[in-house]
């Protein structure tokens, strides 16, 4: 498989695009005595829809974690908009810009609709700023305002979903997390799920998705890397990554690791 050290000619047409949003430099992680991440680089740009690709435990969710702030690299750093957050908390993060829809929704079921995308904006003060996101997640997801009073735990998976993302989107995030947004859904769902993410993508928001979905992943995504053991082994466009021959023998349609 191709390396990501060897530029492809698709990257080296590929044009300025930049301050990059959200960054790897050279990221290591550690559970333990176990390395995890090897080397990594990675770069979101504004506007970007990013997805990560890989097989299991090739350490696809660690790089959320660490981009988010759960797990903190042993060497390297992590760069938001141009500053090094390696020791910045997730509240931090959150305030600067990341969140993340996680995987399986992670609602909380005994609390309403309403209250899970209250949650959402519970690092905000700006009411009329508030008050007008809640309205565009309505705009979205007609479904959710109707379910507004009714208890998270009782929707279904679909539904659940769509509340997931309202509450990210609720931050006023610039780059939206997703991990395995299709997880659990039933097959119809799954395409009105990556319809959803890419009306939200098409409307500006910089999204970077682990997914395991890969042909529905890429058939919407700008870029995306292959993540093998730890280590970035390929990084192109979506429409070159759809025809890589080992790659859709190897990844496409691949569970996540860890």
């Amino acid at each position: 498989m191709t390396d990501s050290t060897t530029p492809t000619p698709e990257a080296d047409q590929t044009p300025d695009k930049g301050t990059a949003l959200l960054e790897f430099r050279k990221v290591n992680t550690h559970y333990g005595a176990v390395h995890i991440l090897k080397d990594v680089d990675l770069a979101i740009y504004p506007g970007e829809l990013v997805c990560l690709l890989g097989g299991n435990a090739s350490g696809k969710s660690t790089t959320l974690k660490t981009l988010l702030g759960m797990v903190t690299p042993t060497s390297g750093d992590v760069v938001l908009d141009g500053e090094i957050v390696n020791d910045k908390p997730i509240s931090y993060r959150v305030e600067r810009g990341i969140t993340m829809v996680p995987e399986n929704r992670r609602l909380f079921k005994r609390l309403s609709v309403l209250e899970n995308l209250q949650l959402g904006a519970y690092l905000r003060s700006d009411k009329d700023g508030i008050a007008a996101d809640m309205q565009h997640i309505f705009e979205l997801f007609p479904r959710v305002e109707e379910r507004l009073g009714q208890k998270a735990g009782t929707l279904s998976g679909g539904e659940q979903q769509m509340v997931a993302i309202g509450r990210a989107l609720m931050s006023r995030p610039r780059v939206l997390l997703m991990d395995e947004p299709s997880m659990g859904l039933a097959p119809a769902l799954v395409q009105v799920n990556f319809e959803l993410i890419e009306q939200i993508h098409e409307d500006g928001m910089a999204i970077f998705m682990v997914e395991q979905n890969a042909n529905m992943a890429l058939s919407i995504a700008d870029r995306g890397w292959v993540i093998q053991t730890g280590r970035v082994v390929l990084d192109d466009t979506a429409d070159v990554l759809l025809v890589h021959p080992e790659l859709r023998a190897s990844y496409l349609g691949g569970r996540d690791e860890r």
